[in-house]
C-alpha cells in the first residue's frame, strides 16, 4: 500500500503525475478505484502534493489497464488533449521560456520534479534536438505506454503553449510491437522508429529556435524560486519547508488558511500547529515571510499593476496589501516600486 506521507524523503513519480493518469484511464471507462485499489495505491492520498508513487506501482497501473481494457493504447485520447496541470509548477517555467530550447532546458533541469527516477535529458546532434526519456533502473519493466503516453502528453502541451501543430521529425519508442503503436502515428503527426535505443521525441533544429508566445522574461525567476522551493520540500521534507512551498498554491482562493494547507500537507491542523512549533516557527509567520519575498520579486517586474500584484499574494482587497508593504518595506508600494525600479 502507498502510505500518503512520511517524514524521510520520498522517491517515484508525483502524485499529480499519477492523479492525470486515473483521469485518462476513467476517460477510457475503467474502473479507477478498483484498478488503483488492485495496484496498491489509495486514490485518496494522490490529493497530497508530497506523496511519490513508486515506478513499479505506475508500471503495474499500465498493465493492469491495458489488460482491463483489451486497449493496447490506451490513455492515446488522453494525451492528445494538452494538460497543464499534469505537469504542475514545471509547466510555469516551461511557459516563460524564450523558445522552444528554453522550454525542453527547463523541463530537462526541473523533471525530478514530475519524477526521481525517470529522467528526461535533451542532446543536440546534427539531425536535430533531442529529448529522451529513461527510466533510471530496468526499463523493460516498463510498458510502452508509460513513454507513449508520457512523450504525446508532452508534445500536446508543448503544441498548445506554441500554440501551433508542431511536428517533430520523428518520435523513438524502444518497443517493437507495431500494430499497437500504429495508433500513436496519428496522433504524434510524424513517423515513428520503434526498435529504438531509447524513448525520444526529435525535433528540428529550426523549430527548437521557436519563439513562445508566453515567454515572460521578468517572471521567469519567480516561476523558477516556486520550482525550487518545490524540490527543496522533497529534498528537506520539514514542515517549515513545506508549507512555504505549499502557501503559493493557495493564494488564488484569497488568503491561504492553515486548516487548507494541512490538508495539501496530509495532516491534521493541529499536527501541523505542533510540528511548526517544535521548528521554532509559526504559520502566520511563514506566510508574511513568503508573501514579502515574492511582494520584493513581483515589484521589480516593473510590468504588474499593483491590484494584480495583491491578488497574486492572495490579499482580498488593496488595502490589506498596502499595509502589509508598509510593515515590511516602511514605505507604501509605489514609493518600494520608484525605489528599486529596474
Amino acid at each position: 500500500m502507498v502510505t500518503s506521507r512520511t517524514e524521510r524523503r520520498q522517491v517515484g513519480v508525483a502524485a499529480f503525475w499519477v492523479k492525470g493518469l486515473a483521469e485518462a484511464f476513467k476517460d477510457e471507462g475503467l474502473d479507477v478505484r478498483a484498478l488503483f485499489r488492485e495496484a496498491g495505491v489509495d486514490l485518496a492520498a494522490l490529493d497530497n502534493p508530497d506523496l511519490r508513487v513508486p515506478s513499479e506501482t505506475v508500471g503495474l497501473l499500465w498493465r493492469l489497464a491495458v489488460k482491463w481494457s483489451g486497449n493496447p493504447a490506451i490513455g492515446l485520447a488522453a494525451a492528445c488533449v494538452p494538460k497543464p496541470a499534469q505537469f504542475d509548477v514545471v509547466c510555469y517555467a516551461m511557459m516563460s521560456s524564450p523558445d522552444l530550447r528554453g522550454l525542453l532546458a527547463r523541463l530537462a533541469r526541473y523533471f525530478r520534479v514530475i519524477s526521481d527516477l525517470v529522467s528526461f535529458t535533451v542532446t543536440e546532434s546534427q539531425e536535430g534536438f533531442r529529448g529522451r526519456l529513461k527510466l533510471a533502473d530496468d526499463e523493460t519493466g516498463m510498458a510502452w505506454q508509460h513513454y507513449a503516453f508520457s512523450l504525446l502528453s508532452l508534445l500536446s502541451l508543448i503544441r498548445w503553449i506554441m500554440m501551433r501543430d508542431l511536428h517533430p521529425l520523428a518520435v523513438e519508442l524502444i518497443t517493437t510491437a507495431e500494430d499497437e503503436v500504429h495508433p500513436y502515428q496519428e496522433a504524434f503527426e510524424c513517423p515513428l522508429r520503434l526498435g529504438a535505443s531509447a524513448n525520444v521525441l526529435l525535433f528540428s533544429h529550426a523549430d527548437v529556435d521557436l519563439p513562445l508566445p508566453t515567454a515572460q522574461p521578468r517572471l521567469a525567476s519567480v516561476h523558477e524560486r516556486v520550482v525550487g522551493e518545490y524540490l527543496a520540500r522533497l529534498d528537506h521534507p520539514n514542515t517549515s519547508t513545506r508549507v512555504r512551498a505549499a502557501i503559493p498554491a493557495h493564494f488564488a482562493d484569497g488568503e491561504p488558511r492553515r486548516a487548507a494547507v494541512a490538508r495539501a500537507l496530509g495532516m491534521s491542523e493541529r499536527t501541523l500547529q505542533r510540528r511548526l512549533e517544535a521548528e521554532g516557527a509559526s504559520f502566520r509567520a511563514i506566510l508574511d515571510e513568503t508573501r514579502k519575498e515574492l511582494a520584493q520579486r513581483y515589484f521589480k517586474q516593473g510590468n504588474l499593476a499593483l491590484a494584480h500584484i495583491a491578488y497574486l499574494l492572495g490579499f482580498n482587497d488593496q488595502s490589506s496589501f498596502f499595509r502589509a508593504a508598509k510593515r515590511w518595506f516602511g514605505m507604501t508600494p509605489q514609493q518600494y516600486r520608484l525605489r528599486h525600479r529596474p
